[in-house]
């Protein structure tokens, strides 16, 4: 059996790059973690608090009074985020104030900071698979494989709409893809840690690819690692 590795997973929002991870994940029997849950889930627990998301100061004052962690049920396979021992994962996917804030929040230093170090914990064993905007450069700068998730922004918002629509809610492709927008620009200009490509990551659009197509593209990369490390 080959030794484990870690697999960092960096892209644009809505390309698909935390199911890629999870399907990973299953076949090759490591761990999931989802980075982009873990702010999301701090996001919303300032939100609830009332704490001015603008304002670093309060924002980190509030820090350590934030638990965030992960529960796989057992029987659907499906990873809830938790935060301070509550199940938000549905709440934190569909709460448009969440999906307006978060970008916002993620850029801050300290936030960053508190992140991340929980996320290297997480990779002490290897045998995981994350997936975020900077898992390749600053979380796991040396991990075995890197790969960076793209795809044609019309096309990554009319995925989002899909998945808002599923769950009810109701709003325009012009809306998610100004949503989009805004986010991709956030995340590729903040001062700490902003979305970019690994210089050893390896480069996927998938705009025209399946889910299964890309599983199987990204598997026959990690059989090739495997091969060259025997």
């Amino acid at each position: 059996m080959s030794a484990p590795i870690i697999i960092a997973i960096d892209g644009y929002s809505s390309c698909g790059k935390s199911t890629l991870a999870i399907q990973l994940a299953q076949q090759l029997n490591y761990k999931y973690v989802d980075t982009g849950a873990m702010y999301r889930a701090l996001t919303l627990y300032l939100l609830r608090n009332q704490i001015d998301i603008h304002h670093p100061e309060l924002v980190a004052q509030s820090l350590l009074q934030i638990q965030i962690s992960f529960r796989l049920d057992d029987t659907t396979q499906k990873q809830s985020t938790i935060l301070n021992g509550e199940n938000v994962e549905d709440e934190i996917r569909i709460n448009p104030r969440v999906a307006s804030a978060v970008s916002a929040v993620s850029a801050q230093s300290e936030v960053r900071k508190f992140l991340v170090k929980q996320q290297q914990e997480f990779g002490h064993t290897k045998g995981i698979v994350m997936d975020g905007r900077d898992i390749g450069t600053v979380v796991f700068p040396n991990a075995e494989l890197k790969l960076f998730i793209t795809a044609e922004p019309i096309i990554r918002a009319q995925r989002r709409l899909d998945e808002l629509h599923e769950k009810g809610q109701n709003t325009s492709i012009e809306e998610v893809l100004a949503n989009l927008q805004k986010r991709d620009l956030m995340d590729t200009t903040r001062a700490d840690s902003p979305l970019i490509k690994a210089a050893d990551a390896i480069e996927i659009d998938n705009s025209h690819l399946s889910r299964d197509e890309q599983l199987n593209k990204v598997l026959e990369l990690v059989k090739g690692l495997n091969k060259n490390a025997e």
